[in-house]
């Protein structure tokens, strides 16, 4: 009995209350060390250049990890509602961060400095133990100049609109295809009335909107004149968009150096005609078939011009069944000529009713498909 007494007493003793405190006491972070006070910066966005930021060390009383973050805000601002609170190196374990220009430049534009402004950001450094978070004695400030462009580029983009093909419901918005890294484009018709693009189909998006050469942010563009049909490029990197006028499209038969036939806009970017006999030339090597495509434009200021499309192969031989889908793939021909670049078209195509359809779709790549009746 006295044993089990004895281990009682040892279990009581081992469950008594821990009397240990967390102790979260810390001294703030005293001095700044970089980048000096007022420094000036030029970002380039589209770099890998980086700005970091430095200061000394805060001290936790028992001696224990501090973790940081680097807050930014206005000029005017006292971090209360900060534009951005960022973690330091290493998880916010190192008394060093290091920001890349392109995040600056997002930073800069939710302060309200505009593109290709200059403009002041302030800058410090929160400690934090725990639940106590110490805001550093020293502040600093910063002065940006942004490129044109903007500081944040959609993932996608979306034409939406009364005067669009799809109307103004943004569930129907279509969608522009990423050409290059923040550049984007449509092919297709404005009727008169509002249009605008999106960054998204569904809540509330960002919205977009042309004036002149100039994109910009919040609003609407206005088509007037009739129907048209465009293709509209905008660049996210420069602000900037390039509005098209597509006139016309026209099957080049290169034997005759001269349109075979004409294409015709059907709507939901695609050209195309239906049942024409499509006859290749005799020569006295054999029959040629090789062709490529001519569009008609006009630029914004009314100026009228031609952009040729074809294969991406200086010279090609005739497809049969077997050949990839890649064939008809179109690119734009800089350097054209009567005869380069040209696509052939199968041997089945002589003298036959054809339908031929080129397509500018988002969803894939451009491309075209002779379809024999």
């Amino acid at each position: 009995m006295k044993r089990y007494l004895i281990a009682l007493l040892l279990l009581v003793t081992a469950c008594k209350r821990d009397d240990y405190k967390l102790n979260i006491n810390l001294k703030p972070v005293e001095k700044l060390s970089a980048p000096v006070n007022n420094k000036f910066t030029k970002l380039q966005p589209a770099t890998s250049a980086a700005l970091s930021f430095e200061w000394e060390q805060a001290r936790a009383e028992d001696g224990s990890l501090v973790l940081y973050e680097v807050v930014f805000d206005k000029e005017s601002g006292d971090f209360t509602n900060p534009v951005a609170k960022i973690a330091s190196d290493g998880g916010g374990i190192q008394n060093k961060l290091t920001l890349s220009h392109k995040d600056l430049n997002s930073m800069a534009g939710k302060a309200g400095i505009a593109a290709l402004g200059t403009g002041k950001l302030k800058w410090s450094v929160n400690a934090s133990k725990g639940y106590n978070i110490q805001l550093a004695k020293e502040t600093r400030i910063i002065e940006v100049e942004r490129p044109n462009g903007f500081a944040e580029i959609p993932v996608d983009v979306f034409l939406t609109g009364a005067a669009t093909e799809a109307g103004a419901t943004l569930a129907n918005a279509m969608k522009m295809k990423s050409v290059t890294a923040g550049v984007f484009e449509i092919y297709t018709s404005l009727k008169d009335g509002k249009y605008q693009f999106v960054d998204r189909k569904t809540g509330t998006p960002n919205t977009f909107y042309l004036q002149g050469e100039l994109l910009k942010e919040n609003g609407e563009s206005t088509q007037a004149g009739g129907t048209k049909v465009y293709r509209l490029r905008l660049d996210f990197n420069n602000a900037a968009a390039t509005v098209t006028e597509i006139t016309g499209m026209g099957l080049w038969f290169a034997p005759d150096n001269k349109i075979m036939y004409d294409l015709t806009y059907s709507g939901n970017s695609i050209w195309g005609f239906q049942n024409k006999v499509i006859t290749f030339k005799q020569e006295s090597w054999g029959r040629d078939e090789r062709y490529k495509f001519r569009i008609n434009v006009k630029n914004a200021a009314g100026v009228a011009g031609e952009e040729w499309i074809g294969s991406s192969n200086a010279d090609n031989n005739r497809p049969t069944d077997a050949t990839p889908a890649a064939f008809w793939e179109i690119r734009t021909i800089t350097n054209n000529d009567q005869w380069n670049y040209c696509y052939k078209f199968k041997a089945a195509v002589d003298t036959k009713n054809c339908d031929v359809n080129v397509y500018f779709q988002a969803d894939k790549n451009y491309t075209h498909e002779i379809i024999v009746k």
